[in-house]
């Protein structure tokens, strides 16, 4: 834990229920292994608690209750919605909530075997969230922006993903990612964005997707950032199909998103060796599916 954690235990959880929603509190809790802005506990069959690990993803939790009743409506897939919120109080000193649980295997434990109804599935979810967002949309202060601006991103987890990781890898990601940052600027509207699609934040069943969670990072800006799952999310030789489904991408946006999916699977196999380290915030499984996406960055080509 860092400095500003706080310890969340099920009998935490279960006080808390307890104090502001009593009616749930009679339900079973089941802690969920994983993520790193907040602890998940299902609750019941149908619902999860979501509870900030730090006291910098509490924005972050209560923009996700701001937008979900908004965007979730008009999206084709399953994703969380808000049923209840908690206060801070001095049992625990940030808000917290309550949203329904999404069925399904986590990608990055789980793998897709009907590629092409993925493809299609993954184009009719972003097709309908990639709408243009009203002025008071949120921003982002780390993602959204052009690749140009992720230059020092890009070097850093270039450089910290052991050589030999990038084997028979590294000269083409390079090429990919120096050909994003010379792509042409989204010159269209700002349109609501996901923002962190990767195996750990899509839901699989029946061999294809089945839901997507964890949207504290919405932002407006540019959808490049969310066709990059074409490559991190999707298996092998379905990337054309997507953007065939898609059908709304031109070439700038393709070369950009292209690029971004280099920098998230340089990013994702990052996270994997660390996890094989035994550092915190690892996760072992995520090295191969980040090799795996660059692998399909370098093969899968739609131009």
């Amino acid at each position: 834990m860092t400095d500003d954690e706080i310890d969340i235990t099920a009998d935490l959880v279960h006080d808390l229920l307890l104090e502001q929603h009593p009616d749930l509190a009679g339900q079973s809790l089941r802690e969920v292994v994983g993520g790193w802005g907040n602890q998940m506990w299902r609750l019941g069959d149908d619902l999860a608690v979501r509870m900030p690990r730090q006291e910098g993803s509490s924005a972050l939790l209560r923009k996700e209750c701001r937008w979900l009743p908004v965007l979730g409506p008009r999206l084709p897939l399953p994703v969380p919605r808000p049923v209840r919120t908690g206060e801070p109080s001095p049992r625990f000193p940030r808000p917290w909530a309550v949203m329904t649980w999404v069925p399904g295997e986590p990608l990055d434990h789980s793998s897709i075997g009907r590629g092409d109804d993925a493809a299609d599935t993954l184009a009719a979810f972003l097709s309908a969230l990639h709408t243009e967002a009203p002025e008071d949309a949120p921003i982002s202060e780390d993602r959204g922006g052009h690749p140009d601006k992720c230059t020092d991103g890009f070097e850093y987890f270039f450089n910290a993903v052991a050589p030999a990781a990038l084997a028979g890898l590294a000269d083409g990601v390079r090429a990919v990612w120096d050909d994003a940052v010379a792509s042409p600027e989204w010159e269209g509207p700002p349109l609501w964005v996901h923002g962190d699609l990767h195996p750990a934040n899509v839901v699989v069943s029946d061999g294809t997707l089945s839901g997507v969670i964890d949207f504290d990072a919405v932002f407006s800006g540019d959808p490049a950032w969310d066709l990059a799952a074409a490559w991190v999310i999707l298996p092998a030789g379905a990337v054309p199909r997507f953007f065939d489904a898609y059908a709304r991408a031109d070439e700038g946006t393709i070369r950009r998103a292209r690029g971004l999916a280099a920098l998230k699977g340089l990013f994702l196999m990052l996270m994997g060796q660390n996890g094989d380290r035994g550092l915190p915030g690892g996760k072992p499984a995520w090295g191969p599916a980040g090799r795996a996406a660059l692998e399909r960055v370098l093969s899968d080509r739609v131009m």
